[in-house]
């Protein structure tokens, strides 16, 4: 990455490649995801052929899902300590507009802001979350809104005085045997947000081209970040034709790092 940046300046940016290495901190007794990912029982779980069938769905036991790369959303305020404020973005979107009047945007005492999703049924809380567990029913609405990880503003200086950390550490531990959610990170990410979030505009992110073939163009066109979520990236020979452009015109097929990874013109 750091070779990456040197070949392809960034401009007026200042670019800052961390390794997870050094992150001294982050410890299997300090996050209850990296002691549950190390555990004998959750590499049986995703990992043991034998347990193919458990589940009727298979993308339930992926486990990128409990990936620690994918949990580090939840330590930004111990990977930036002096940073009161940052924009999230995931490595599956592209940025079409600015984004600097998001840095004005005023949360109002919450911890992210967030686009949400519920336009469908298929997007409230009860298709994330167990709410046949009471632990998830006596605290949450099945029918709230959902939203989206992938591009967020975060209030690091609220996340610290609120002490959000402990609050995603808690729902961790109470999930260790997988009984309130299964999938991913965003389960976690709406219970730990709870209360916590203030709504944007929709247009600010648009999510579905790894996965919906009818995201319409027009809004596409008008969306600050676009977003490939899903399986069907754009780099990839099964990602959507009709979306690829949207990627692809910005990457340069000549440079040698592009040529080296074999990406789907």
């Amino acid at each position: 990455m750091k070779m990456w940046f040197i070949s392809n300046p960034p401009g007026n940016s200042t670019i800052q490649v961390q390794n997870i290495e050094d992150f001294k901190w982050l410890t299997s007794s300090y996050s209850p995801v990296l002691k549950q990912l190390e555990s004998k029982s959750m590499i049986e779980y995703y990992f043991k052929s034998h347990h193919a069938n458990s589940d009727e769905n298979l993308k339930y036991r992926n486990p990128k899902y409990l990936s620690i790369l994918n949990h580090l959303r939840f330590y930004l305020p111990e990977i930036f300590p002096k940073l009161n404020k940052v924009l999230f973005l995931d490595d599956d979107v592209v940025v079409q507009k600015d984004l600097s009047s998001l840095w004005k945007v005023d949360l109002k005492g919450n911890v992210i802001g967030v686009v949400e999703t519920c336009g469908e049924k298929f997007h409230r809380f009860d298709r994330y979350l167990n709410f046949s567990n009471p632990l998830i029913a006596k605290k949450f609405d099945p029918h709230a809104c959902g939203w989206a990880f992938g591009m967020n503003i975060f209030d690091l200086a609220e996340w610290r005085r609120q002490n959000i950390t402990s609050v995603y550490h808690s729902w961790q531990n109470l999930n260790q045997e997988r009984l309130l959610w299964k999938l991913g990170t965003l389960p976690v990410g709406l219970v730990t947000f709870w209360n916590h979030t203030l709504p944007l505009d929709q247009s600010w992110h648009l999510l579905g081209l790894g996965y919906n073939p009818n995201v319409d163009h027009r809004d596409i066109e008008k969306a600050a970040v676009i977003h490939f979520n899903g399986n069907l990236k754009p780099w990839l020979e099964i990602g959507l034709p009709k979306y690829r452009n949207y990627w692809s015109k910005y990457v340069d097929h000549e440079q040698v790092y592009i040529r080296e990874c074999n990406i789907s013109p």
